[in-house]
């Protein structure tokens, strides 16, 4: 039975156009039907030739229902984009990886044509990767309130020390003198957390961590906490202006602003193919067990 497969991606060079065109290739022999999200359509229609049904899409309420996965063209932040357009549909994400270190994005260049063997024979398992909602007084992200990586708050003013304060489940955790702080899902632990210190943590362990962004104070490290909680955040000092970010989307907020954070109501689902597993993934990733001396 032929599957109905949607494409997302942002830009591509002329070495990934050669993989996608073996993509493309792959799915017209196996009589795939392709929706494509239009803005990456226009980027590549020149530069490949398609022979499959095609339509495009632009919004979440025209993918939902039309595709039976989505395979996401580029790297994690490609990925990371694809979740405001999945949503809630439960479509499942394929991650290809054309870009650089690929934690979630883990099928190379020259993995693309076995995992969709692999895919169209529904030999694979779903990862379901926990997301955190944002709810402000002012709603700040409107529906686009959830990040599958981290909340982030950083300070506009590079003179001054960001001072946010912390609440969980209404009991005082600290206030951080830092450039600023994330909060960050198991998938985002190897992310922007991970590169200030933050702990790694397995997808499946139902847990957020807590993690300042160039501490002042040197002994404030990164905590851990279940996903149950409710997170309570306000922001002081002599900042006027903060960032608030959901994965890569960002407003600007002032002290008026009251940030809640919370799990989301829903999980995103990643496929994972055999021989894929996360301790593999950070293995390969980040150089584990590999001798680097000269």
């Amino acid at each position: 039975m032929s599957k109905k497969i949607a494409l997302f991606g942002k830009s591509i060079d002329e070495q990934g156009v050669t993989y996608l065109q073996q993509l493309l290739n792959k799915l017209d022999l196996l009589q795939c039907s392709l929706l494509m999200y239009e803005p990456f359509y226009e980027k590549i229609r020149a530069k490949v030739v398609f022979q499959c049904p095609l339509n495009v899409f632009n919004t979440h309420e025209e993918l939902r229902n039309n595709a039976d996965i989505l395979f996401s063209i580029g790297g994690d932040g490609t990925l990371l984009d694809t979740i405001s357009l999945v949503r809630d549909s439960d479509i499942p994400i394929l991650g290809v990886n054309l870009g650089r270190l690929g934690f979630l994005s883990s099928i190379s260049k020259d993995e693309i044509l076995s995992a969709i063997d692999h895919v169209m024979e529904g030999n694979y398992t779903l990862d379901r990767r926990t997301l955190l909602s944002l709810h402000t007084n002012n709603n700040l992200f409107g529906d686009l309130n959830f990040a599958l990586n981290e909340f982030s708050i950083t300070k506009s003013n590079p003179h001054a020390l960001a001072v946010i304060n912390v609440y969980v489940d209404d009991v005082f955790l600290n206030t951080y003198w830092a450039d600023g702080l994330l909060i960050a899902t198991p998938t985002g632990s190897t992310a922007y957390s991970l590169s200030c210190f933050g702990p790694i943590i397995t997808p499946d362990s139902e847990n957020f961590v807590i993690t300042p962004i160039a501490s002042h104070n040197l002994t404030v490290r990164p905590i851990v906490i279940p996903d149950k909680s409710t997170i309570r955040i306000s922001i002081g000092g002599r900042n006027d202006q903060y960032q608030a970010g959901l994965d890569s989307r960002f407003k600007n907020i002032d002290h008026n602003t009251i940030m809640t954070v919370r799990r989301a109501g829903f999980n995103i689902n990643l496929i994972q193919l055999p021989k894929k597993d996360f301790f593999i993934t950070i293995r390969e990733k980040l150089l584990w067990g590999k001798d680097q001396r000269n």
